[in-house]
């Protein structure tokens, strides 16, 4: 739910994305693969600080959803990057992204574009607000 993504300037190559992930099953899954159309190279990262210094790395294993928790992908914390993208991404828009679970299988959430520098999805933004824009996929 609350799933979205910044507005990129015109020469950008990267973009984030956020959302929240509830896992309402009894076993513990895993967010293990991402991809949108915009890219053939989405990863999962994280950004910590070390030593004072911020960070961001690749979650190369994918981010733990445990059962019966809730998990936050959002600026400064664990998010998705779209790589490599080939086309700026617009506010107002919305960007189609396929979330890949290890045990759950695939689900697709339309991530709505707030504008360039957001630090939150603004109330106004629609789409993957609720759950609302989500679609799960079987095997």
């Amino acid at each position: 739910r609350d799933a979205w993504t910044r507005a990129t300037p015109p020469n950008a190559l990267a973009a984030g994305g956020f959302l929240i992930i509830t896992n309402k099953g009894s076993n513990d899954d895993k967010l293990v693969a991402v991809s949108a159309p915009i890219t053939e190279r989405a990863e999962l990262h994280e950004m910590a600080v070390t030593d004072g210094v911020m960070k961001m790395r690749e979650m190369e294993s994918g981010i733990p959803v445990p059962a019966g928790a809730t998990v936050e992908l959002k600026p400064g914390g664990l998010h998705v990057m779209f790589m490599d993208i080939r086309q700026p991404l617009k506010e107002g828009e919305t960007l189609p992204v396929t979330l890949t679970f290890e045990k759950a299988g695939t689900v697709t959430v339309d991530m709505p574009i707030a504008k360039i520098g957001a630090k939150e999805m603004s109330h106004d933004m629609h789409g993957g607000h609720s759950g609302h824009g989500m679609k799960k996929h079987s095997n």
